[in-house]
């Protein structure tokens, strides 16, 4: 008699299905399994989440598994039980959820196809070779690497930034061979080791000594405080007990560095997981962590789902930042999901940050969370000087200040490095006819098209449009048309003017968008050599530039008067994290912040007396306030192809939930700011409760509504539980 499973299949259904698992599967059926099943007119792969469940439909009615695809479950037991706990959760259909922890080639019936690892060591005779030329850079570093950790394969080069090119070339060259097997991989705990200060020796010894037991720790250590240093020494002390590290990271660009830094002291012993590998490539790291072939995984958001064999510590680096939440499909946060993973292996988890955000400050002041502070710099780097600069009524030359100029001018001249930085990408953010004064809208967007100078095009920065960019008017056909606002496109070519015996090198989404163009354009700042970093964000997550001594901030104002609650949240952070790019080593730094807001509380605040105190100040708004963290959040989102059909449809949902009382409230329908966006039009339900079941409750009767609803066949809805955006 044929037994009963219940699959996760990746459909829009907020539930799983039952089927058959019959005798001539000839196995037994394991939760974790994928398989292939009938699904309407199609054959899906999902997941087995349930057996020898009970089900009220007459069996001959019930469709049958058709193949087992696994020898082995592919998600364990631990992980099909954080899939229905964060389907739940997250109120998202429970398939789609399985289908995003597991790899890409997995979520196909067809086996993936396996490519042995090859190995490569150095050649028997390489020191009698003559050397790479001298500046033949990248050839240099990777003996260099390849010599301290005996064994590299070809995926651990290319992740920590080398290109094929560059191993080819020692290759043919004589310098390597193939290694016949893969050494075992070696543990030095005192490789490299830096020296610790009380600060990280404290902060060490008690992750150290909760190994074996959940606990949760804030790290809050100011920028060039050595947290990298007690990450590494904690991952020692894991490792040592024979079992496996996870580490998170926010962006893949902080990647090649950090895996250096990681590789350098355990070689071998680790793999990187994040979008810009190929899918064979993330799924062979997926395998060696999961066999326990590997036993640190370095990796971004989606490395949160990886199976391990004995996880003994969790690593959440710049927890604050946004990159850890999804914002598309299945909204869950990465950083939630690992200290969850902790939890449900017994195992402490670190949160790292030098901005740590409001949600897990509050935490720290409640004692869910046990908070160990750096407040010094490590080694005899000491903290930038800050300053503002009053731009009103100057005149700016493409943005920047003549006081700017100038100490970028002494700065340079002393041999340093200069950071400018704007987090706007593109020549300028508007263009704007001078005689009839026309403005190059998006046409699918509620928002102006950004000018990119050099590849001659308008671009919409929310939607993607493109437009050739126009040579005149095509409203009055004047010539006369103007950029409003710098970018950073426009910046580096005005630096480039003032500062033309210097390279000026660019680092944003048009300048890295090539694979190892980040590494390429960082390794170019770390050869020492005056020159002048011009960027967006990308430069302000944990990078260290250590002969950066002076850090201009463009535009830091428009942070301090948006809409969202958050909004002066992320500016201090983000002005914190990129005025500590200055003066990380043995030189003083400077940050210069231009600002047409000089007495503004905040910017007073961050400058005088640093992120803490602001962030209190900021805790204490939210708790007059009733909002997160405080409180508890969720947002229902609609869009469509009329703002009436996507309020209408809210609306709908809003008159079955419980009116706002004393312990709940609930806002809206209402327009997004930016109400139209890639043709459709948006609005928001905003739902906020005291209690976190409260709000999960009313959250399960607008998910039953929505779904019942008889909905346009234009109108999408989503899900967003602890939103970092309300629109």
């Amino acid at each position: 008699m044929s037994k009963l499973v219940t699959v996760a299949v990746p459909c829009p259904l907020r539930r799983g299905f039952d089927y058959l698992w019959p005798e001539s599967l000839g196995r037994d059926a394991e939760i974790g399994l994928r398989v292939s099943i009938p699904f309407g007119r199609q054959q899906l792969v999902g997941v087995v989440i349930a057996l020898d469940v009970i089900c009220d439909i007459p069996s001959n009615k019930l469709k049958a598994v058709l193949k087992v695809l696994d020898e082995q479950p592919s998600l364990a037991a631990e992980l099909v039980q954080l899939g229905r706990w964060a389907a739940d959760y997250y109120h998202h259909p429970v398939g789609d959820c399985f289908a995003q922890m597991l790899p890409v080639v997995l979520r196909k019936a067809s086996p993936p196809k396996e490519k042995p690892a090859q190995y490569w060591q150095l050649s028997a005779n390489w020191e009698e070779l003559p050397q790479p030329a001298s500046r033949a850079h990248q050839q240099i570093s990777l003996l260099a690497v390849i010599r301290q950790a005996g064994q590299l394969s070809r995926r651990q080069i290319k992740d920590l930034g080398y290109s094929n090119a560059v191993l080819n070339a020692l290759i043919n060259g004589g310098y390597l061979q193939q290694a016949d097997t893969p050494a075992a991989p070696s543990i030095d705990a005192n490789n490299t080791e830096l020296a610790l200060n009380a600060e990280q020796q404290h902060a060490v010894s008690a992750v150290s000594n909760s190994l074996g037991q959940f606990a949760r720790y804030l790290l809050d250590g100011v920028t060039g405080s050595g947290k990298t240093e007690v990450y590494l020494r904690s991952i020692a002390e894991c490792l040592a007990r024979g079992e496996q590290v996870l580490t998170l990271i926010p962006e893949i660009g902080l990647t090649p560095q950090t895996l250096e830094r990681f590789e350098s002291r355990f070689p071998g012993q680790v793999r990187a997981l994040h979008s810009g590998l190929s899918d064979g490539e993330r799924y062979r790291s997926w395998q060696d962590i999961s066999s326990g072939r590997a036993r640190i995984l370095l990796g971004t958001r989606s490395a949160v789902f990886t199976p391990f064999q004995k996880l003994g510590l969790v690593i959440v680096d710049e927890e604050h930042d946004a990159s850890y939440k999804q914002q598309e499909g299945w909204r869950y946060s990465a950083r939630d999901i690992a200290v969850k993973r902790a939890a449900d292996h017994n195992c402490p988890v670190v949160l790292g940050s030098a901005t740590p955000s409001l949600d897990s400050l509050h935490n720290a002041a409640q004692d869910r969370y046990q908070l160990l502070e750096l407040r010094e710099r490590a080694g005899i780097a000491s903290k930038p000087d800050i300053r503002l600069l009053d731009i009103r009524q100057q005149n700016l030359d493409e943005g920047l200040s003549k006081t700017l100029l100038d100490a970028a001018h002494d700065t340079l001249q002393a041999g340093n490095q200069v950071l400018i930085f704007l987090n706007r990408r593109g020549f300028s953010p508007l263009l704007q006819c001078h005689g009839c004064g026309w403005v190059a809208n998006c046409h699918a967007c509620d928002a102006k098209m950004t000018a990119h100078f050099g590849r001659r095009e308008l671009r919409c920065h929310h939607c993607d449009a493109r437009e050739a960019l126009p040579n005149i008017c095509p409203q009055c056909h004047n010539s006369q048309l103007i950029f409003q606002g710098p970018g950073t496109e426009r910046l580096e070519l005005s630096l480039k003017r003032h500062f033309p015996e210097v390279d000026v090198i660019r680092i944003d989404r048009d300048t890295t968008s090539a694979k190892g163009s980040m590494q390429s354009l960082v390794d170019g700042i770390r050869d020492g050599r005056p020159s002048i970093l011009v960027g967006t964000q990308m430069l302000a997550k944990g990078h260290h530039f250590p002969d950066v001594t002076l850090v201009g901030i463009i535009d830091i104002d428009g942070g301090l008067f948006s809409a969202d609650f958050r909004a002066p949240e992320r500016s201090g952070q983000l002005l914190v994290q990129v005025a500590g790019r200055a003066g990380r080593a043995d030189k003083p730094g400077r940050v210069y912040i231009q600002t047409h807001c000089p007495d503004h509380p905040a910017l007073l605040a961050l400058v005088s007396e640093g992120y803490q105190p602001f962030a209190q100040q900021l805790l204490a708004e939210r708790q007059l306030l009733s909002l997160p963290p405080v409180s508890f959040s969720a947002v229902i989102r609609a869009d469509a192809s009329s703002l009436r059909c996507a309020e209408d449809f809210l609306a709908a949902i809003r008159s079955e939930l419980a009116p706002s009382d004393n312990t709940w409230s609930i806002v809206g329908p209402l327009p997004a700011p930016m109400t139209r966006k890639a043709g459709r039009f948006r609005a928001a339900l905003i739902l906020q409760a005291e209690r976190r079941p409260t709000l999960h409750r009313q959250l399960a009767i607008a998910c039953h509504t929505g779904d019942q609803l008889s909905k346009h066949k234009s109108l999408r809805w989503s899900v967003d539980v602890d939103p970092i955006d309300l629109f």
